[in-house]
C-alpha cells in the first residue's frame, strides 16, 4: 500500500486475551462474539464527509482517529444497529461500516491463572532448546530493535525487565503508566507481563514498549488497540523521528472479523495485500502522516496470536487477517506437535513454543502458563533477532525468513519457529518424531 502511496490518489469490541486455553483436541468452534449495543465503527472516504453522514443516519460522534476519516459512532434514540449499517454500507461515502463486538478473555472465562514458577525454568525451559536459541544469540540478540507488547500491562518493576523497557502508554486508564492492574485469578491479570518476559528471554537486547489495552478482567476494545497500535509505531506523532516499534505482538483477538483492524495492520506494516478491497482508498489527506512514515520509515512486523479453541476451522482476528508483514501464531508443545489447546486451521503461518511455558509475572516472580499468547512473543522475539541482523529488511522479509527457515513439526504441514536458522539462513534438520 504505502510503497505506492506517494504516486496514488487512490467503541468498542471486547478483545480477549490468547493465553490460558484448554485442552481438549475436539472441542468445537466457540459462539462468534456478539454485537455491543448502540457502537459502530465507519471509515469514510473523506473528513468532509463527515457532517453530512451524521445528519442522514441520525448518528453521534464519539471518537475520531486521529485525522483519518474513521470514527467511532453512536445510536441516536432507539435505532437498530442491523438497519443502521446496512443504511450505512449502501452509502457511498462509507468504505466500511461495522458494528463494534463483544468477547471475553479466556482467562475469565475458565478463571486460568498460572502455575508457579521459578527463575531458573526461565532460562532452562525446553523452549529455548526447541528454538536453538543459544546457537541464535551468537549472531544476534535483538539491538536495536523496539518491540510494542499490547495487552494487559507489565510489572515496570520486574528484575527480569529492568533496562529493557521502553516509557509506554495506558489506553484504558489514559495514562502514562501501563502498570498491570488487578489481582491474581482476576480475568487475565498478570498476562502482559509474562507476555513481555518472553520478548525479553528470546531478544535479550531489545527494548520493549509496554501499552496497555486490556483491563483487569482481560477486556479490551477495538478503538482502543486500534489507537495503541498506531501509538506503536509513531509514540511522538512526528513521522520522521525514528521512535517507533519495530515489532508489535498481539496476544488477544476476537472470533469476529474486523475490518477496522484490517485496515490499522495495513497502515502499520505499510502494506495492501487486500486484493483492491474498496476499503483501501487511502487518498483523503488525514492519511498523510501514515503516507510521510511508511516512506520515510517503513512498517513494522505485526505478530498475533492464532486463538486457543482448540480448533481446525474457528478464526481469530487480527490474526486471521493474513496482512502482509503479519503472522499467525499457533502453540506447540516439547514433543513437536500443535498442542492440543491451540487452533490450527491452514490460515495459521507458523508454530511456536506455547505449552508449559515458564516467564515473569508480577510482583517479581516466575509463572508457568499455556496458550497462543506465549508462542506470540516468542515469535517476536525471533522476529527482532533476525531484523537486527538484517537491519535493512521490509517487514515481509522478516516474515517470509522465519517461515522459510522453520523447522518440521510432527503430525502437521505446520511449521516451527527455529532462531537460529532465521537468524543464521538455514533450514534445520526434519524433526525426530516419537
Amino acid at each position: 500500500m504505502f510503497a505506492r502511496f506517494a504516486a496514488s490518489t487512490a467503541a468498542c469490541l471486547f478483545f480477549s486475551a490468547c493465553g490460558g486455553g484448554g485442552t481438549d483436541a475436539n472441542a468445537s468452534t466457540a459462539p462468534a462474539d456478539s454485537a455491543l449495543p448502540g457502537q459502530l465503527v465507519v471509515k469514510l472516504r473523506s473528513t468532509a464527509d463527515l457532517q453530512g453522514l451524521l445528519a442522514t443516519h441520525q448518528l453521534s460522534l464519539a471518537g475520531a482517529f486521529g485525522a483519518r476519516p474513521i470514527y467511532r459512532l453512536s445510536l441516536v434514540g432507539a435505532a437498530d444497529l442491523n438497519a443502521k449499517l446496512a443504511a450505512l454500507t449502501a452509502d457511498a461515502r462509507v468504505l466500511l461500516a461495522e458494528p463494534n463486538f463483544q468477547a471475553s478473555s479466556p482467562e475469565a472465562r475458565t478463571r486460568s491463572v498460572w502455575a508457579i514458577g521459578n527463575p531458573g525454568a526461565y532460562t532452562a525451559q525446553w523452549a529455548p532448546q526447541s528454538l536453538n536459541l543459544a546457537q541464535a544469540h551468537t549472531l544476534a540478540s535483538g539491538a536495536g530493535m523496539r518491540v510494542a507488547v499490547l495487552d494487559s500491562g507489565v510489572d515496570l518493576q520486574h528484575p527480569a525487565l529492568a533496562g529493557r523497557l521502553l516509557a509506554g502508554r495506558d489506553f484504558v486508564d489514559g495514562d502514562n503508566d501501563p502498570s498491570e492492574v488487578g489481582a491474581p485469578g482476576q480475568g487475565g491479570y498478570g498476562h502482559g507481563t509474562h507476555v513481555a518476559g518472553l520478548v525479553a528471554l528470546v531478544a535479550p537486547s531489545a527494548r520493549i514498549m509496554p501499552l496497555r489495552v486490556l483491563d483487569a478482567s482481560g477486556l479490551g476494545n477495538t478503538w482502543v488497540i486500534a489507537e495503541a497500535l498506531l501509538h506503536a509505531v509513531d509514540p511522538d506523532g512526528v513521522p520522521a523521528t525514528d521512535d517507533g516499534a519495530h515489532i508489535i505482538n498481539l496476544s488477544l483477538g476476537t472470533t469476529q472479523p474486523t475490518r477496522l483492524l484490517d485496515v490499522v495492520i495495513e497502515l502499520i506494516t505499510c502494506s495492501d495485500d487486500d486484493e483492491d478491497e474498496d476499503d483501501d482508498d487511502y487518498s483523503d489527506p488525514g492519511y498523510n502522516a501514515d503516507k510521510e512514515r511508511c516512506n520515510t520509515r517503513g512498517g513494522a512486523v505485526v505478530i498475533a496470536a492464532a486463538g486457543n479453541g482448540a480448533s481446525a476451522s474457528e478464526r481469530q482476528y487480527p490474526a486471521a487477517e493474513e496482512a502482509e508483514g503479519a503472522l499467525s501464531v499457533a502453540a506447540t508443545n516439547a514433543a513437536s506437535r500443535v498442542a492440543l489447546f491451540s487452533n490450527s486451521g491452514p490460515w495459521i503461518q507458523i508454530g511456536a513454543p506455547g505449552e508449559g511455558i515458564t516467564s515473569t509475572v508480577p510482583g517479581g516472580g516466575y509463572g508457568v502458563w499455556s496458550g497462543t499468547s506465549m508462542a506470540a512473543p516468542i515469535t517476536a522475539g525471533v522476529a527482532a533477532l533476525v531484523w537486527s541482523r538484517y537491519p535493512a529488511w521490509k517487514p515481509v522479509d522478516v516474515t517470509q525468513r522465519i517461515t522459510d527457515r522453520s523447522a518440521s513439526l510432527c503430525g502437521t504441514a505446520l511449521r516451527r519457529v527455529d532462531a537460529a536458522g532465521a537468524v543464521a539462513d538455514f533450514v534445520p534438520p526434519a524433526t525426530v518424531c516419537q
